[in-house]
């Protein structure tokens, strides 16, 4: 059966009504659906400031009825994710998990800088996920998912803040053919390219949209409703994705 992923990032809860809002009525509409998905990945930015209590609020607000993925955004804490969304002990090293959902390895890693938005694969992480994919039994697919996109997407203010060792990803993935597709959020918009001659696609984000050069002048849509991508990977390791606004 085909897994079907559904896909969140850049929630920035702040305590605001409204970035609450907009996360509760997402979070509703993924419970509500005919076909519930068999795991939820938010590819970071849930919290605005790292602070404590943005983190209770998202833990409270992803208690949902089936698993959910988090890794952490720019804007993240790493201690405060811990402790709040995964139950550990709190640390400042990198996050990386493997959670292995409907017959997929999904690697969920830690692409973030602390003080910094830019985005980074540190050493350790690299070798995680090259050890990681190395482990995996005979033919089973996997997905990488991180916060910061590896290549262009064609905005200014995202593109100056990607990640900054996508070639040392690149050469890492071309050993390792069992990867289907890189999953990620931050530009504030979905977006469809290519990355090692992979499929990179990027989730809206829930607080607010960034329109790209040719839409406006303006760096933020607060009007635009939240979306949800939906990854569908089938029995031949083919990945399909839908995106769908939330109103």
């Amino acid at each position: 059966m085909t897994l079907l992923l559904a896909h969140i990032s850049d929630l920035h809860l702040d305590g605001s009504e409204r970035a609450t809002e907009r996360a509760t009525r997402t979070l509703d509409h993924l419970t509500r659906l005919h076909r519930r998905p068999d795991a939820l990945l938010v590819t970071g930015d849930l919290a605005h400031t790292g602070a404590e209590d943005e983190y209770h609020r998202a833990a409270q607000l992803l208690d949902v009825p089936f698993p959910v993925l988090t890794c952490p955004g720019n804007h993240d804490d790493r201690a405060a994710l811990r402790r709040h969304l995964l139950g550990r002990a709190p640390s400042r090293e990198p996050l990386n998990q493997l959670h292995h959902v409907h017959g997929t390895a999904v690697l969920v890693c830690d692409s973030t800088v602390p003080g910094h938005d830019g985005g980074h694969l540190e050493p350790a992480t690299l070798m995680w996920i090259n050890q990681t994919l190395e482990s995996l039994e005979g033919d089973t697919p996997a997905l990488l998912a991180f916060h910061h996109p590896p290549a262009r997407v064609h905005h200014p203010l995202s593109d100056r803040v990607r990640l900054d060792n996508a070639q040392d990803l690149a050469a890492l993935l071309r050993a390792h053919p069992r990867v289907a597709g890189i999953l990620v959020g931050h530009a504030h918009t979905a977006g469809v390219t290519t990355f090692a001659g992979l499929p990179l696609l990027l989730a809206p984000a829930l607080i607010r949209s960034a329109p790209m050069p040719w839409d406006s002048e303006h760096t933020a849509a607060m009007d635009q409703p939240p979306g949800v991508a939906f990854h569908l990977l089938d029995q031949d390791h083919r990945l399909t994705t839908h995106f769908r606004a939330v109103v």
